[in-house]
């Protein structure tokens, strides 16, 4: 028999899967996560969160938990050859500004981020089902029919967030279509000596190969990354992953004996696959993260552009699942989030080409370059059915443009004290900013509409116009929930502003 009927079943309990299960809960979404695994991934892993996840997790309410264990500004030691070339952090001149609050990218493992986001969960009285295989699935009229291998669920919609081997996506019949390749490496967690734990290491002799080692705070263990040529066979193959491969391949990559691993919690092999799924929704079954896109992790894209998928779709179900939003709302998931996933490809591609370069340069000084954007605040959604600007306000100087990130700011909060813009749109609401002349429009705008599922911001500081609206004297926006501008206008514009709200189900 199968039990009660869920609004969203959410399948494979990653950094994905864990941030769509929280955006629904918050929004008193009946959300269930399950996964095969037996217990939580303790790998490593996707080590860095990018600035605009940092974003994304303090609407969540959990970056103060991340700032606490991650580390920002890290230095790196880049040994080539033997010799230092390059000792300092790619980020030591970074600093917060009034637009950009997390100047940064934090390193902290995938384990300890998968973990903060459980602790969060269980607030709404949500947990993890692991050991919950899921091995078919059937649209039965106005749900999903999912059977595992313990018992059978409904939901109105399913998440598929399990994987490149995603069960979800052979359910839907997507092709995966991309390529593997040749690069490979060992991945690990062993605990060091030999090395202070200050900063990341890294290596490479251009006749050997490639080690680095990554130490985290508040941990004993340390990320190893690393690969020796000579470990490959004539067809490319090479051994599985021990402690003993791993401590030949960092021995002949550095020249030394003096830096010993030891007491390894997880290892793994590597090697290099970019596909793109075909569809990120058939009906009432979606994909995200890795089920829908896996590539190079050179750049550190990959967990968090599966956030960022999870954000995208989750206040969507939500507004539809309320009765807010027309169903057709749903069909913008794959229309956004489809570019930024190909762009993550191709950038994490081309970073993954460089640092095959400059492994085997004796006069390279970096060994994992910086990809283009790779904090992510840049990327928006411009082309988006969802994107609205008024002919008025294309006409201004400057300014951000709908589809862009809502930068953060200074406003008037309602005490009259000045705060955060991040801190008026935190929460499950869309906004309706108004800055400058177009105050009072905003005000009077959702006085007339019923706006129980939006909140109303202005700001008249010259700091906060000029961030958003360039050289002109104000601007209307929508703000959407997931932090994008959807509507930008003028003061005149409140008729266009009132019909966005009601397009995104931001009204009543």
């Amino acid at each position: 028999m199968a039990g009660p009927m869920l609004d969203v079943l959410v399948i494979g309990a990653g950094p994905t899967g864990l941030a769509a299960a929280l955006e629904l809960a918050r929004r008193d979404v009946a959300v269930r996560i399950i996964d095969a695994a037996d217990r939580p991934f303790g790998g490593s892993r996707g080590k860095g969160v990018t600035a605009r996840t940092q974003e994304i997790f303090d609407d969540l309410g959990v970056i103060d938990d991340l700032e606490r264990v991650g580390w920002r500004h890290q230095p790196r030691r880049v040994t080539v050859g033997g010799k230092v070339v390059s000792d300092s952090a790619p980020d030591a001149g970074a600093e917060p500004t009034p637009d950009r609050p997390y100047p940064s990218g934090l390193i902290l493992p995938q384990w300890r981020t998968e973990e903060i986001l459980r602790n969060r969960l269980r607030e709404s009285d949500i947990q993890v089902d692991y050991g919950v295989r899921a091995i078919s699935a059937d649209v039965v009229d106005d749900h999903v029919q999912v059977t595992t291998e313990r018992d059978s669920l409904r939901a109105r919609y399913v998440i598929g967030c399990d994987g490149g081997h995603s069960g979800v996506r052979e359910w839907i019949g997507a092709r995966f279509d991309g390529h593997g390749g040749m690069q490979a490496m060992y991945v690990g967690d062993v605990e060091v000596a030999g090395l202070a734990p200050d900063r990341w290491y890294q290596w490479t002799d251009p006749t050997a190969g490639f080690a680095a080692l990554c130490p985290f705070r508040d941990s004993a263990t340390w990320q190893f990354q690393g690969v020796q040529f000579a470990a490959f066979d004539n067809d490319g193959e090479f051994a599985e992953p021990s402690l003993d491969t791993l401590q030949q391949t960092l021995n002949a990559v550095t020249g030394e004996r003096a830096i010993q691993l030891s007491a390894p919690t997880w290892m793994s092999r590597w090697r290099v696959n970019v596909r793109l799924s075909d569809r990120f929704r058939e009906g009432r079954m979606f994909l995200a993260g890795d089920a829908a896109h896996v590539h190079s992790p050179a750049g550190g894209l990959g967990m968090n552009t599966g956030i960022q998928d999870a954000y995208n779709l989750g206040w969507k179900l939500a507004a539809v699942l309320d009765g807010r939003a027309d169903e057709r709302l749903l069909e913008t998931y794959a229309t956004e989030r489809v570019p930024i996933a190909e762009w993550t490809l191709g950038v994490s591609t081309a970073g993954l080409e460089k640092m095959t370069a400059a492994m085997q340069d004796s006069t390279a000084t970096t060994l994992i370059p910086a990809t283009e954007d790779g904090q992510q605040l840049g990327l928006g959604y411009r082309w988006s059915s969802l994107s609205h600007q008024t002919d008025a306000y294309e006409t201004r100087s400057g300014g951000v443009q709908a589809g862009d990130r809502a930068p953060d700011g200074r406003c008037t909060g309602p005490d009259g004290n000045i705060i955060r813009l991040f801190d008026a749109f935190r929460g499950t609401h869309a906004a309706v900013l108004g800055i400058g002349d177009a105050a009072e429009a905003a005000q009077a705008l959702t006085l007339r509409v019923n706006v129980g599922h939006t909140r109303t911001v202005t700001s008249d500081i010259d700091q906060t116009r000029n961030i958003y609206c360039g050289s002109s004297t104000g601007g209307l926006y929508v703000v959407r929930p997931d932090g994008y501008i959807g509507f930008a206008g003028t003061a005149d514009d409140d008729g266009e502003a009132a019909a966005y709200l009601h397009l995104i189900g931001a009204a009543d």
